[in-house]
Order: C-alpha cells, then structure tokens, then sequence
C-alpha cells in the first residue's frame, strides 16, 4: 500500500486504543520500521506506543551460524536507524532454527544488547509450541510470539500455563487464520499470485503453518462458516475471533493486521465486547475438535 494509506491505518489503529505494534526488520526490507518510525515522530515523545521489531531473517541463507552477537549488532543498528530509536522497546528473534533457541550463547548475546542499550528487552517468535517451551524457561526472555486463534489452541495446553508462570508475556499472531476467520471467504476465493495464501498454501516459501494457521483451504472456509454462525450479534466473525484470543489466560496482546483504516478500527472494537460465553466456547471447541484438529494438533 502507499506510505498515506499505511500511516491512515496506523492512525487509525493508535487512536482507537491499540498501544502495541508489531513489525520486522524483513518487512518491506526496512519500510515497515521506517514508516513506524515517522509516525511515531509526529506524534511526539509522549506517544505511549510500544514497537516490536524482529531480527534474524535478514541472514541469507537464514541457517543458525547466522545467529551471533556481531549480526545481532548490525541488524538492530539498522532497526535503530529505521525507527529512528536509540533503544528498540522489543527485539525478537524471527523464526529461528529451533538450533538457535537451544543454545546459551544466543541468549548471552541479546543479553549483551541489553546491556549496551540497543535493547530494552527482547523475546522470540515461534513456530511450534515445543520451541516455545525452550525459550520460556529462559530467565531474561520477556515475550513469546506464537500462533494462537481458534483454529490453533495447542499453546493453551501447555505454553499459556508455563509462559504465566514465568511471567513470559504472550504475542498471538496469525489471530484470524490469514483471513479465514474474517467469515469472507469461500471456495471460489482467489487470491493474488505474490499472496502467500497462493504460493504458500503447501509450504513452498516458508512454514506452512503461517498459512491459513496451517488449515488446509476448503476445510478452513467450511469450519469459519460454523464459527460464523456463532457469532454474537452486533459482532463480526472476525471480533468473535480476536476476542476469544484475549479472553485466553496469559495473552498478553494479539496482533491482527488491517489493511484499511475500518479493519484497524474493527479489530480494535473486538476489546469492547464481553468475554465468549460458555455456550460459544463449547461450540468453538467443537468446531475445532471436529474439523481442524487432525490437521494441525501433531504439526506445531
């Protein structure tokens, strides 16, 4: 999208009570940070704003000897720079080789940010729950970043509980299963060729899990169908959806994406409704258990 439509969705976003941002080094090669970044300078020192960035997949080829203190350097001089901040609020790594989260020396280097003040603090984005588990008990790890929505709930078993008790702050990304859970797609959708949900849908690109939250297409549409039906009213799908994340003990925000001003403002509204009541998640839960389950439960 243009640079003024980007900024309308971000302002739109802030001035609908959103208080988190969440972007990466690799996004737009740079333009995603740096757009945040002059936003955030107009609206002045007092913003109120936390940004996330992420690092690691600027390696190329992105393999775990990639993951060291002098890249780690450079890739957050560079979001510095971006975001025009002498200390990023939050750096995760992105989808690193699970290699990466097993071993001490990564998390000394970002503790070594920290101390020279790049970083205030710094967490990791994960594709399975198993990764996730690894970097939680990590004593300095401030935020994991999953996959969590209706359509993905393993976390819930095991990594909300631990992250809770570790007090490891919880990112759900992928909240509406890449648009599946907005209620607006059928069989006959098509999307465009440079979309991942076109070149992705078998993992050609990357994790097929960031695709449709790993749910093959035709059952995705038939299961948001159902969910659609047990909407509230005065509510969309997509609100339903986001809701039930933040109802999720241990969720510490969700990040849903907007590609117009109305969509950020949407999302946003799904704070204001009450929690999910018991009849819905039974039937959310049912939902899952009948449709989706198999197809994703052993994956991630």
């Amino acid at each position: 999208m243009s640079d003024e439509a980007a900024l309308e969705v971000l302002g739109a976003a802030v001035d609908s009570g959103v208080t988190f941002l969440d972007t990466a080094d690799v996004y737009g090669d740079g333009r995603s940070e740096k757009l945040i970044g002059s936003f955030l300078a107009a609206r002045g020192p007092n913003h109120g704003i936390t940004v996330a960035t992420k690092m690691g997949r600027r390696a190329d080829p992105h393999t775990a000897e990639a993951y060291t203190l002098s890249w780690f350097r450079a890739w957050t001089d560079r979001s510095r720079e971006n975001l025009d901040a002498d200390t990023l609020d939050l750096v995760q790594l992105h989808c690193p080789p699970s290699e990466v989260l097993r071993r001490e020396s990564t998390y000394d280097a970002l503790d070594v940010l920290v101390d020279e003040g790049r970083i205030a603090a710094y967490g990791v984005s994960v594709e399975t729950v198993d990764e996730a588990l690894e970097a939680i008990v990590r004593p300095n790890v401030a935020t994991v970043q999953i996959i969590l929505n209706v359509f993905r709930r393993k976390p819930l078993e095991q990594v909300l509980p631990l992250a809770a008790a570790e007090g490891v702050g919880i990112i759900a990304r992928v909240p509406l299963a890449s648009g599946l859970l907005s209620g607006k797609y059928d069989e006959h959708t098509q999307f465009a060729d440079d979309d991942h949900r076109s070149y992705n849908r078998d993992g050609q690109a990357f994790d097929v899990g960031e695709t449709f939250a790993g749910v093959p297409f035709e059952v995705g549409v038939a299961a948001a169908r159902e969910v659609a039906d047990l909407t509230p009213a005065g509510a969309t799908t997509a609100q339903l959806a986001l809701r039930w994340i933040i109802d999720q003990p241990g969720v510490s925000v969700v990040i849903p994406g907007a590609r117009s001003a109305a969509q950020a403002v949407a999302n946003a509204q799904a704070a204001a409704l009450p929690p999910v009541d018991e009849e819905t998640l039974d039937g959310l839960r049912g939902i899952y258990d009948g449709r989706i389950r198999q197809h994703v439960h052993v994956r991630w």
